[in-house]
């Protein structure tokens, strides 16, 4: 597994899958098209650009270009760095037929294209930093986010605090806090969520 510092944009779960056995960074799917009318996940990605950079890795076919210029224009480009997928043809495994250009997406490319990728855009060189001290599903659990009885209303709280879907995981929250944000601002955020003086 491969550290990477940045948050990693790709456009569906397969492309997910695929890179989260590559590389060890928080990985945000777009689901296709639908980024464009989803404002919280617009919102969310503004926010993790702006907090650790974002790479986008979305495929090579029109869509794919599509997608990462919408990106382009929703967040500054100095939080924004490209890793290109190269032409080629075939058809992923899963699929019956090719694409509509006949290329392959980043789910159907070997992991060293994928890692080629990567190199050319810059990531795999940088050092990165690890947090002092990450914020854990135990934390949330603990702090009343999930598993209790008013842990719904809660976490609702939580989400709209850092300006996240309402939709994501726990696995997927705790990545994106620890991308967005420090443990001691967590703490503050519980702190004025929860409206008392101790955690």
């Amino acid at each position: 597994m491969i550290k990477i510092k940045q948050a990693v944009i790709v456009e569906g779960k397969y492309d997910k899958i695929k890179l989260s056995g590559i590389i060890d960074a928080p990985i945000i799917q777009t689901d296709g098209f639908g980024i464009f009318k989803n404002k919280e996940l617009q919102r969310m990605i503004k926010a993790v650009a702006e907090k650790t950079g974002i790479l986008i890795l979305t495929d090579s076919d029109s869509a794919g270009f599509q997608i990462r210029s919408f990106i382009g224009s929703t967040v500054d480009s100095q939080y924004i760095r490209n890793a290109y997928i190269p032409d080629i043809f075939g058809k992923e495994k899963r699929k019956t037929e090719p694409s509509k250009e006949g290329k392959l997406g980043v789910e159907g490319v070997s992991e060293k294209v994928i890692l080629d990728a990567l190199e050319k855009a810059g990531v795999l060189c940088e050092e990165v930093e690890e947090p002092a001290r990450p914020i854990t599903k135990i934390d949330l659990f603990e702090d009343g986010f999930t598993g209790g009885e008013n842990s719904v209303a809660l976490r609702s709280e939580l989400l709209k605090y850092f300006g996240l879907p309402s939709r994501l995981t726990t696995n997927s929250l705790v990545k994106v806090l620890n991308c967005m944000t420090t443990y001691d601002e967590y703490l503050i955020a519980v702190k004025e969520i929860k409206g008392r003086e101790k955690i």
